[in-house]
């Protein structure tokens, strides 16, 4: 282990990758300059996880993908369920500000949810019980959508509604808690969580890289995630059209029956963290003492005065140490890496704004365009098949190909670029639509153009040119949302996982929020100035990540490689007395509640 630096008056203790401890080569700056990075094995009960999001996700998408006709198209004449057949499906008839409103609170109320689910897996039931109590809840919110659209409910449109409003809630608190979760417990499944260097059978030394694992474990997490939503969305788009909604809201429900059978039948192979009690209070006391005296209006003199040195136990005599500090040097180098993750997901609701454009308002520009028979709320599913076609290509061509030329595209840069072709998508949508208007006949208001017999009206315009956006999203996701779960899950302490992770999909629901107030714009005839301002915002939030992070880019591999924090909270705790603390002749102190052991760094 040897000290570093990454701010000025702050150490950092870091891996050197060791030494007789390990039995390991240690690892030299020029091999982490040179070295090829590969990764190391991924185990095959982590693809048993993945196997369970597949099943979430296509629950999810498969009813969301029909919320946007149920909402804003009306009941077609002769039909009780909502379908379509031959024509569009429907059945509320609330029309598309509505529609944008509601899909747009559902991905607010998903995403704001994970912080609660992440609170009870780190502090009460641990990630694995966590989730089990969310399938419970989810189906509880299927059962109460797929009863909203009962025949005999779409009857009455407001009874509808409120028992749809009623099962949205259940279904994102459902959602909540398995999102904050799942993707944490797949990834403690990977074995080796250090560098090292290896010598593969043609002589050639390489550097086996877990943050190259982390990438290639989250490509996949992501590839199940697309193939439940492209199998959720097509079946339930064509449940929707030729039998009604109530059926795609109940095939759903059905098939997440299979995801707790899955769980318990491999809970003994999996490596699950336990409980750990709240560790918020324990970063609180901590950043609070390290701002002690700190506090001012001068915001670049407070932050240069600020010194993380000044809460590391090691730095601190056993007679001034307070009670509350029993934790180690290294969970203060692990929070410090946490904070920095959380600030560079503040960023993210500027991408996720051009992402949710597909959920709701591109569905909708595709019902004015000549469909040639395919449902509207088809067309969207080419954002999944292109990320499912692009994620081996990655995985297997283009990033080996940049770490064998030695290209670091580490996650900030991953992440900036996923922000430039979120917002090339947008352009692309802007141009369309603009299209619409110019061919459609009937001008500024084609989402509501029909003729004297009620029949649809559309612009010319073949419907799958909206191939173009939606495979610029999906690109986008493979740089900006997969990076996103890696960094959460790489950068979070141990006994903050969820957190961090819950931090991430958090910004989700900010994005939402910000959704909401465009919603003016979600309407002939505004919707060019709606696509356009969401790209030149997705733009602008990527021009700006970067102008942030490039020096956190720069010190990736310092962070990745930090001494790993024995310290795990109330429960089952370890405080590490580290090399400072020894030389010093200060041993650590325990408060109520936490247990200390003595262990070698």
């Amino acid at each position: 282990m040897r000290e570093g630096s990454l701010g000025k008056g702050d150490s950092l203790a870091y891996y050197d990758f060791p030494d007789e401890n390990t039995g390991r080569e240690e690892i030299s700056d020029e091999d982490l300059r040179s070295l090829r990075r590969v990764s190391g094995k991924i185990t095959w009960i982590a693809f048993t996880i993945a196997f369970v999001e597949l099943c979430e996700r296509f629950s999810y998408y498969g009813t969301t993908v029909v919320f946007v006709n149920f909402i804003q198209q009306p009941l077609p004449q002769g039909s009780t369920t909502g379908a379509g057949h031959d024509g569009q499906s429907g059945a509320l008839d609330m029309g598309q500000r509505a529609s944008a409103g509601l899909t747009t609170f559902n991905q607010f109320w998903a995403y704001i949810t994970p912080l609660f689910g992440a609170y009870i897996a780190d502090a009460r039931l641990g990630r694995y019980k966590t989730i089990h109590v969310a399938i419970g809840v989810a189906i509880i919110g299927h059962v109460v959508l797929t009863a909203s659209a009962a025949p005999s409910v779409i009857a009455h449109p407001n009874s509808s509604i409120a028992a749809f409003a009623v099962g949205l809630v259940i279904f994102g608190i459902g959602t909540g808690l398995f999102k904050s979760n799942i993707s944490p417990l797949l990834a403690e499944q990977q074995v080796d969580t250090q560098m090292q260097v290896r010598t593969r059978s043609k002589g050639e030394r390489v550097l086996v890289d877990p943050a190259v694992t982390n990438s290639r474990i989250f490509l996949y997490f992501y590839m199940c995630i697309n193939v439940g939503s492209l199998t959720g969305q097509i079946g339930m788009v064509y449940a929707e059209k030729y039998v009604g909604f109530y059926l795609a809201f109940l095939l759903p429900t059905v098939l997440f029956f299979i995801a707790p059978v899955v769980l318990a039948v491999f809970k003994k192979r999996y490596q699950l963290t336990p409980p750990t009690g709240s560790v918020l209070s324990k970063f609180f006391q901590m950043w609070t003492a390290a701002m002690k005296g700190k506090w001012s209006f001068n915001f670049s003199k407070m932050k240069r005065e600020f010194s993380w040195d000044t809460v590391r136990p090691s730095k601190i005599t056993l007679s001034e140490r307070p009670p509350w500090m029993t934790y180690d040097d290294a969970w203060v180098d692990e929070v410090r890496r946490g904070l920095k993750a959380c600030k560079v997901f503040l960023f993210l609701p500027l991408y996720w704004l051009a992402y949710g454009q597909m959920t709701a308002n591109l569905t909708s520009q595709a019902a004015t365009m000549n469909l040639h028979g395919a449902p509207n709320d088809i067309i969207q599913n080419l954002n999944p098949i292109s990320i499912v076609i692009m994620i081996p290509i990655f995985d297997f061509f283009i990033y080996p190909a940049l770490r064998k030329a030695h290209i670091r595209f580490t996650p900030i840069k991953r992440m900036a670029c996923g922000f430039f072709c979120a917002s090339l998508a947008m352009v692309a949508a802007t141009v369309t639509q603009h299209y619409i208007y110019k061919l459609s006949p009937c001008g500024y208001e084609a989402a509501t153009c029909r003729d004297e017999d009620d029949n649809v009206l559309f612009a010319d315009i073949n419907v799958w040119v909206q191939a173009v956006p939606y495979i610029l999203i999906g690109i986008s996701e493979i740089f900006t949302s997969i990076t996103g779960l890696e960094y959460a899950f790489s950068k979070a302490p141990t006994n903050m996982r969820s957190l961090v992770m819950a931090v991430n999909l958090v910004m989700n629901a900010f994005s939402s929020a910000i959704a909401q107030a465009l919603v003016v714009l979600a309407n002939d005839p505004l919707l060019v100035w709606n696509y356009g301002v969401v790209a030149v915002i997705a733009f602008v939030g990527g021009v700006l990540f970067w102008l942030c992070f490039a020096k956190l880019d720069s010190d990736e591999d310092k962070w990745n490689m930090i001494q790993e924090s024995s310290y795990r909270g109330r429960k089952g705790s370890v405080t590490v007395v580290d090399d400072y603390a020894r030389e010093a002749g200060v041993m650590d102190t325990s408060s109520k509640g936490d247990s200390v052991e003595e262990v070698k760094v």
